[in-house]
This record gives C-alpha cells, sequence and structure tokens, in this order.
C-alpha cells in the first residue's frame, strides 16, 4: 500500500518570540521550545495553526518554565539551536530533528520525521525515530512483560483487562512517556497527546520506533539527562512528582472483596493485634455500601460506622474506602439527584444523560474533565471522612461500565460511547479524546476534596490514570492472579511505572484472582515488604489471603519482612521525601543506578530500593538458590556478612525464609524499632547500619501526617562514612530545620569491622561472628566524628 502520510516541506522562513522557534514549512508550521537547558518541546501544526492549551493538560504552559539561554546558527543545510547542554539540528530540506548530546552523539533523531494523515487507515499523527545503536527503552507506564520493552508495539488506552497475563496490553494505566538508555546517554520523550495512541519500538521495523496518535496534535517533550535519574528529574518537573504522603501510608495494607460486616472488619484488626503483625490499614471493598451507591453505608452489615472506625483507630488502624465513578440511577438517592440538577454527568452523543452498567447496575458518571464537577466530588467525600474515613481507593475508573446489568452476571468490561460529550463549556470535546485522562480527574477530585475535607496529607489510592497521576494518587496494578508469573513480572511492572515518573506504586501481594499456596504468598510477601505500596488483596471467591492463612511458617516469614518493612521506615520516608522534591525512583532497576553498564539493562528480576539495598526475590516454586547479579563495587550480603566484589554473578542460597538481599558499600541505613504500626511510638531510637566505603544519607524527618513540613517544620541530619589512610570515618552532621524529634538514643552499628578498635566506651558492643562493631549514644542533633 503507498505511504499515505503527508511529510514536512523544506523550510520556507522561520522566526523566533520569547518561547518558541517556529519554522513555516510551505503551509503546515513546526513549533520548538527550549524550555530547559534539558527539555525541549516539539509541535506540529499541519494547517499552520496550533491547539489551544486544553484544560486537562499535564504540562504546565511553556511559559511557567524559566527558560534558558539559546544560541540559533543557520547554514544552507541546516538549522541548530544549541542550548547549554544540548543542540537541536533541523534540516532545512525536510524539517527534520536530530538532538546531539555534549560529546555530539546523536538521540531522539527523526527517521521518517514528523507526519500526518487524513487516510481512515492512517493514525491523524505519527513521528518516525532511528533507533541508535545499543539503546533499549523502558517506562511506558503499566506494562506486561519484561523490562527492556524494545521490539513492542504499547498502546496507552485505559483499560480493565479481566484476568490480564503476560502479554496484555494495554492495561488500566495509560502514560504515554518512555526512557531511552545506553552507555553514556539517556533521554526522555513525553508524548502531549490524550487520545488513543501507541508506540511502535522497533516492533515494524528494527531501526525505528514510531508514536502515533487517534486524533489531537504531534506534539511531544524530549528530556535529556544524561542519566536516568536526570531524566526523572526533568519528567518531575514536566508532569509532577508525588507530594509526601502520610507515614501510615507506607505501612502494611490489608484488602479483599470484601469484609462484609463490622464484625469481620473487627475480628480482622483484633487478629492482626494478636499475632503480632505489623498492619496500618484496612481496605473496604464495595460490599460495605448501600447497593454500591457510593458515599453510603449499608444499614444492615455496617450500623455503625463511625463507632467501627473509632475502634480502628485505637488500634493504630486507619480505613481506606472504595469509591467507583458509577453513579447509581434511583431518585431517591441525593447524590444522582444532586448530580442530575447541576448537570454533573457525562452526556451521550445525542445530549442526553449517558448511562451504562456497572455494580449498581444502571449508571451516570461524573464529568471529571470539568472544575466544578471535581469540587462537587471531592465534597461528597466528606460524609466518610466524617464518620472517619482515612484515604480513598478510585475503582474502574478507566472507565468502565459492562455489556450486562451486574445483577445478570455483568458480562465483560468496555469503556463507555467514545462520542459522549465531555469537556467545560468552552472546550467541549468527546470522550475520545479524554478517556485516557478520567482516572486522572477522578483521582484529582479524590485528592483535592480531602483537601478541603481534614487538616493532614491526603491518601488516594487509584486504579486508572494518566500521566502525572503521581500528584494526586499511588497506583495498584489491577486485578492480578496468583501465579508464579504475576510475581515475576511484577517487579519490571512497578520499575517501569516508576521509571514513568509514578513512584508510588505496587501490586496486590498473594494475587487477586485464584488461591496463593503458602509458598506463593511467602515469596510474595518478601517482595512486597519492599514495594512502595504494601497491600494485600484478594477476590470474593477466593481462600483467605491475610498472612496466617496459610500456617505458621508463612505467617512468621509475613511477620518477619514486614518488620523489615517497618524497621526501615526513616529510609523509605526519606526516600519518597527525596522524590517529592525533584522526581525519581523510589524503586529502581539496576541500571538505574549503573547507567553504563550494559549487563543490567535487562535484568528485570532483580530490584533497587533507594540507592542501597538491592534485592533478588525468587519467583519459582520450589526454588532454594537463585542466580543473581552484582554491579561493580562492593557488596555486603544482608544475611551472612560476606562482602563480595563486583561486577559478578553468583548463586545465592534462598531458603524459603529468605529472599537474598545485598547492602551497596558507602551505604547508611537508618532504621526503627520494630512497631505494630507507624504511630505506635516514637522514633526514641534511632540505629544506622554503616556500611564501610564511601558515601553519605541525609536524614529526612517530620510529623509524619501534617503539612508543617511545607512551613519548615521539618529536619534533616546528613550522615557521612569514608575510608581514609586505612581508618574508616563516621560523620554527622548537625541536625538542620525547626522540627524538633523527641529525645532518643543513636545506635551505630558498623559492619565489616575485622577486630575489636581500642574503643573502649561501655557502649560499645563487638559482634565477633558477624564483625559487626555497635556504639551507642544519644543523640541530641549535634555533629559528630568517629574514627575507627
Amino acid at each position: 500500500m503507498p505511504d499515505s502520510y503527508r511529510h514536512l516541506a523544506a523550510v520556507h522562513s522561520y522566526s523566533a518570540d520569547q518561547h518558541a522557534l517556529i519554522l513555516d514549512c510551505g503551509g503546515p508550521r513546526l513549533a520548538i521550545s527550549a524550555l530547559t537547558d534539558r527539555i525541549i518541546r516539539v509541535r506540529l501544526a499541519p494547517d499552520g495553526v496550533f491547539a489551544p492549551r486544553r484544560p486537562w493538560a499535564v504540562a504546565p504552559p511553556d511559559s511557567d518554565f524559566p527558560g534558558t539561554t539559546t544560541e540559533l546558527t543557520t547554514t544552507d543545510s541546516a538549522l541548530s539551536l544549541r542550548t547549554a547542554t544540548l543542540s537541536l539540528q533541523i534540516a532545512r530540506a525536510t524539517g527534520q530533528l536530530t538532538l546531539y548530546d555534549p560529546a555530539n552523539r546523536p538521540f531522539c533523531a527523526d527517521a521518517s520525521g514528523l507526519e500526518w494523515s487524513s487516510a481512515a487507515d492512517r493514525s491523524p499523527v505519527r513521528c518516525a525515530k532511528r533507533i541508535e545503536d545499543g539503546e533499549h527503552f523502558y517506562g511506558f507506564g503499566e506494562r506486561t512483560g519484561l523490562l527492556d520493552q524494545r521490539g513492542q508495539r504499547l498502546v496507552n488506552w485505559t483499560t480493565d483487562q479481566y484476568r490480564y497475563g503476560p502479554g496484555t496490553d494495554p492495561l488500566y494505566i495509560a502514560i504515554p512517556t518512555l526512557l531511552a538508555v545506553r552507555p553514556g546517554l539517556a533521554y526522555g520523550v513525553f508524548f502531549n497527546n490524550t487520545w488513543r495512541s501507541a508506540f511502535d519500538m522497533g516492533a515494524s521495523a528494527p531501526d525505528i520506533w514510531t508514536m502515533e496518535a487517534a486524533g489531537g496534535e504531534l506534539d511531544y517533550y524530549i528530556v535529556y539527562g544524561p542519566t536516568p535519574a536526570e531524566v526523572l528529574q526533568g519528567f518531575g518537573a514536566l508532569l509532577g512528582t508525588t507530594p509526601l504522603p502520610p507515614r501510615w501510608a507506607l505501612g502494611y495494607h490489608q484488602s479483599r472483596w470484601s469484609y462484609t460486616t463490622e464484625s469481620q472488619v473487627r475480628a480482622l484488626a483484633t487478629e492482626f493485634r494478636r499475632r503480632e503483625l505489623p498492619c496500618d490499614a484496612i481496605h473496604f471493598d464495595i460490599d460495605y455500601m448501600d447497593g454500591y451507591r457510593d458515599f453510603t453505608w449499608h444499614p444492615q452489615r455496617f450500623p455503625n460506622p463511625a463507632a467501627l472506625l473509632a475502634e480502628l483507630r485505637e488500634l493504630g488502624i486507619k480505613a481506606v474506602m472504595i469509591v467507583d465513578p458509577g453513579v447509581k440511577i434511583d431518585p431517591d438517592y441525593a447524590v444522582y439527584r444532586e448530580g442530575m440538577e447541576l448537570g454533573m454527568f457525562i452526556r451521550g452523543s445525542d445530549g442526553s444523560i449517558f448511562h451504562g452498567f456497572v455494580w449498581p447496575d444502571d449508571a451516570v458518571f461524573p464529568d471529571f474533565t470539568r472544575p466544578e464537577v471535581r469540587r462537587w466530588w471531592g465534597e461528597m467525600q466528606r460524609q466518610l471522612v466524617d464518620m472517619g474515613a482515612n484515604g480513598i481507593w478510585n475503582d474502574m475508573n478507566e472507565p468502565t461500565v459492562f455489556t450486562l446489568p451486574f445483577s445478570q452476571g455483568g458480562g465483560l468490561p468496555q469503556p463507555i460511547e467514545l462520542a459522549a460529550i465531555q469537556g467545560p463549556a468552552e472546550q467541549r470535546t468527546t470522550h475520545a479524546e479524554v478517556h485516557n485522562v478520567y482516572g486522572s480527574g477522578m483521582a484529582q477530585a479524590s485528592y483535592e476534596g480531602l483537601l478541603q475535607s481534614t487538616t493532614v496529607r491526603p491518601f488516594v489510592l487509584t486504579r486508572s490514570g494518566y500521566a502525572g497521576i503521581q500528584r494526586w494518587s499511588a497506583c495498584w496494578m489491577g486485578d492480578n492472579t496468583s501465579r508464579w508469573e504475576h510475581l515475576e513480572m511484577a517487579m519490571p511492572q512497578l520499575l517501569n511505572m516508576a521509571l514513568s515518573g509514578v513512584p508510588f506504586v505496587g501490586t496486590d501481594i498473594g494475587g487477586f484472582f485464584d488461591n496463593a499456596d503458602g509458598e506463593l504468598f511467602a515469596r510474595w510477601m518478601q517482595f512486597g515488604a519492599l514495594m512502595p505500596f504494601c497491600r494485600g488483596h484478594s477476590h470474593t471467591e477466593t481462600n483467605s489471603h491475610e498472612p496466617w492463612s496459610f500456617g505458621p511458617r508463612v505467617e512468621a516469614i509475613c511477620r518477619e519482612y514486614l518488620q523489615l518493612r517497618y524497621r526501615l521506615l526513616p529510609y523509605l520516608y526519606t526516600l519518597f521525601w527525596e522524590s517529592s522534591l525533584q522526581g525519581g525512583a523510589i524503586l529502581r532497576p539496576l541500571f538505574y543506578e549503573f547507567p553504563d553498564d550494559p549487563a543490567t539493562y535487562h535484568i528485570h528480576d532483580q530490584v533497587l530500593l533507594g540507592r542501597s539495598l538491592l534485592a533478588a526475590p525468587v519467583y519459582r516454586p520450589g526454588k532454594e538458590h537463585r542466580q543473581v547479579y552484582l554491579p561493580a563495587g562492593e557488596w555486603y550480603d544482608w544475611w551472612t556478612e560476606e562482602v563480595i566484589l563486583g561486577p559478578s554473578h553468583r548463586i545465592a542460597e534462598a531458603p524459603l525464609e529468605r529472599m537474598p538481599l545485598y547492602v551497596r558499600a558507602g551505604a547508611i541505613i537508618p532504621s526503627a524499632p520494630d512497631q505494630l504500626h507507624t504511630d505506635e511510638r516514637p522514633l526514641d531510637l534511632l540505629t544506622l547500619d554503616c556500611y564501610p566505603g564511601s558515601g553519605e544519607f541525609t536524614l529526612y524527618e517530620d510529623d509524619g501526617a501534617s503539612f508543617d513540613y511545607q512551613q519548615g517544620q521539618f529536619c534533616t541530619t546528613t550522615y557521612y562514612i569514608r575510608q581514609i589512610d586505612g581508618a574508616l570515618h563516621i560523620e554527622g552532621g548537625a541536625r538542620t530545620g525547626a522540627y524538633r524529634p523527641l529525645s532518643r538514643r543513636l545506635l551505630l552499628r558498623i559492619h565489616g569491622v575485622e577486630t575489636r578498635t581500642n574503643d573502649r566506651s561501655p557502649e560499645a558492643d563487638y559482634d565477633a561472628d558477624r564483625h559487626i562493631l555497635s556504639l551507642a549514644r544519644e543523640d541530641d542533633g549535634a555533629a559528630f566524628n568517629l574514627v575507627i
């Protein structure tokens, strides 16, 4: 079939203003904006008129960026735009673009370039780029399969995929971003288009990747690194970062569809405490509602919700309530009646109110693209907050409707009518353009509504979303299955989400569909204890999946790894603080820290928590060993204290009780005492595990709940470890900031000490078997310096 795409003609003329270089290509126009010295925006207007900014746009207006100094040079064949960090060359004959890094290496270079078409069998807009030698591709939001997506075609369309598995595409979350990595160079792309779109990463042609969309404008941003971490910082500036969550949200969450009565919830909470298993939250699925009506309680099953949630608070357990977008059609239901009176719901293409089948059977759907609808919906949440709810869980917000009423079995999920009418009055559009942002709009309404209903930091969890969803919500990877391949897939799923700018992520521990056995649940909990969002969840038709459901051995393993998570909360909370400032991954692939090591590019089954902890989860049944790759440098085995020199491959012992775990030399890992919930006790003993090498760690602290940190009520302390002339120096800088932790003890645990030093302090203790020297002191915030 002949190529029906149209391409840019020669550059006829160009002009520049304070924001962009505008190229006239004989009618079509190309705009290139240097927003910073590392972020470039490219827009194509085939008819010469650039589209207005949409109200649901994610990236800030160009004018919000500080701008950067640029230099424009011209030759007979090209125009070159240079910033302090990179240069962009535009071919005069074709309008094709090539970027160059400071070493003059090309990246994100056009193949056939920017294209458009009106043919029925073609995407209206498309851009084709070269794949450079040794280039690998990551991110793309929520995906199945392995970590590196080179060779794949990936669709961006939020979809409720029933019983998805390896190879299923698309899924619930649509994030049109990518991260390209090769030795010495990394860059990112955000395809700024909310229509159904796709990336072809060499699936059709092995040396070309493309992005295309079913409508809208060809508009994309290029974010130069040169490291993956710096690209993620650029995504943070472009798409936003995750606000600092309440500390309790980093604890363990227990959920099921459903704990259907007050007595079940009460017994569940009591059992966690009786068995001394850490837990901070219980999630209430749809059966707490009265006939699946949002913001209501079932009068028989939950006759006194305020008292129940008060009892949970006494046990240190928060309540997270599910809320779906489908509002039951019932004239006696206040939410439906008020929404109809105010005109809050999506209209069909014929102008009548759109309705579809979900849990309450026939339902209508709020139009979250409109700010007044988001405010109205957010205010509705006060009914739950006033009862004592602490968080909101958004589900079914792709959005999904059923082919049959739920009372008749529900049928299969499907999207709502694509021609349905949405948007503010001044920018009406169809659902086809805003389908992908529906979940993000609902999450924004939930987050902003909680801000108006309470004085503490909100917690929102969502199944669906678009780029920038991290500004409003944590995400889980939807309805997975209790199978080993889903445990394996969980690792690259969460890593690629993090590489898309969304760090607060998790999967259902143990799997949602089907029945886990004890071995699978134990192995999933070991990995789950390191996930940024840590929740167990299961389907109503499965066996019980609580940590004690699989016998004493598995319960003990769950307890050990949940206790590990809670001890690591000072470390984990600090990672969330770092990410909130500039963006960045919390759970990381190995190449994030070792981008010049090609051996890390395909490793999908090992993770880093921050820069210092490396885990190699076991994801096959019956395995008590697994291969582990340790990148360059020294590594300490968490369990044995063995020192291993990388880069090296090794076979790690992994009996059921042990997940291989390693610590990077030069690490300082802060930890807290054991606790059953995050507010059980203050941090009255801070432990610093110090591993010889050169490194530092800045510990962040605040009250863990309020917004006072935004007014300066926080503190940081930077600790250093260095080896100088055969001696180990451990320093603590003076604590800075207005927040004052309660008085506490500081325990320094120094690993890799071969013999006891001449420190005769009665507070010192030496473990000769593990080569750990422990030194205790008062932690008054003053600087200190130890030489060992």
